[in-house]
């Protein structure tokens, strides 16, 4: 695939501490790709080099082999972690003035806006002042003036946080519409099952340095086929003493189990069923909450049951 959007050994320190420290990776065009890691990891502030909210202090931002042009702005969608909206204006009023900023005609802002406010289930609020808005209705709001004028590129920094299932759902529908309309899509999130779920490609970062990068199911293919997932009723507490269970993660509905080299998982399975009923036992790759707390330096008690790092 061609090359969207590179990094080149961009580094950038706050006083004594090295937030981004030469980090380099490679954006494919009409791809989802996840920069991932606990917070304080750097990915808001690679985020921020990207944009040029803020310049690396050495390395380069190339978006299709240059350095970005005036109008590279007018054709990014960027959705920041802190979120701002102007209160006292109408949803209508909001929208019409961001996509304005973008370059958009009303005319034509007008002609794509209920079809936005139709999809975030929206349009009751068209008139209504942004301050009526819950949170989460607010968020999405946002989501729309993120893309509504048709970006290449769409920049979403911890885009998941606060939402619930529903609308993290149709939020993700919408991504994997315009990744076929050949939208590059750039997103940090310390959400691991987000990030499994979504992205082709992906970045982990921690302590400002990239631990390992690449096609995402190149990734966990190099970690080999060594667990488990167990969905089980009962206390699973005696399967750490199994033969060939070398670790064992406990989440909200399952365990995870990974095994030995020489670990005999049918052996396994016929153990745990003798003592516990078992709704699903499926061999597979780690998952990236398992990878980066095995690459990343990053301790289990870092992270929540959802595989979110805890704040």
């Amino acid at each position: 695939m061609d090359e969207y959007l590179r990094l080149e050994n961009i580094c950038k320190t706050y006083e004594s501490k090295k937030a981004v420290d030469n980090l380099s990776l490679s954006v494919p065009q009409g791809s989802i790709y996840g920069i991932i890691g606990p917070n304080g990891a750097g990915k808001t502030t690679t985020i921020r080099m990207v944009m040029n909210i803020i310049a690396p202090d050495s390395g380069e931002v190339l978006i299709k082999g240059s350095k970005a042009k005036d109008d590279f702005r007018n054709r990014v969608g960027y959705l920041p972690e802190e979120r701002g909206l102007y209160k006292q204006m109408t949803l209508k009023e909001i929208i019409r003035f961001l996509a304005e900023v973008k370059g958009l005609p009303v005319k034509k802002t007008d002609e794509l806006m209920d079809g936005w406010l139709e999809k975030m289930s929206l349009i009751d609020y068209k008139e209504k002042k942004v301050e009526e808005l819950s949170k989460g209705m607010q968020q999405k709001l946002q989501f729309i003036t993120t893309l509504i004028h048709q970006p290449d590129l769409i920049i979403l920094d911890e885009l998941f946080s606060g939402l619930d299932p529903l609308n993290i759902e149709l939020i993700k529908n919408v991504l994997m519409e315009e990744k076929r309309r050949g939208t590059t899509i750039l997103f940090s999130t310390h959400v691991m099952e987000q990030a499994e779920k979504l992205c082709d490609y992906i970045c982990m970062i921690n302590g400002g340095q990239k631990v390992l990068d690449g096609r995402l199911s190149d990734v966990k293919s190099k970690f080999g086929t060594n667990s488990i997932q167990i969905n089980m009723d009962g206390d699973g507490g005696f399967i750490q003493e199994l033969p060939g269970v070398e670790k064992v993660s406990e989440f909200n509905n399952y365990i995870e189990l990974k095994l030995s080299a020489e670990a005999d998982s049918q052996a396994i399975l016929k153990t745990v069923s003798e003592k516990m009923t078992i709704h699903r036992f499926e061999i597979m790759e780690p998952s990236l909450y398992d990878i980066f707390i095995n690459m990343g330096g990053v301790k289990p008690s870092d992270f929540n049951k959802e595989g979110a790092a805890n704040v």
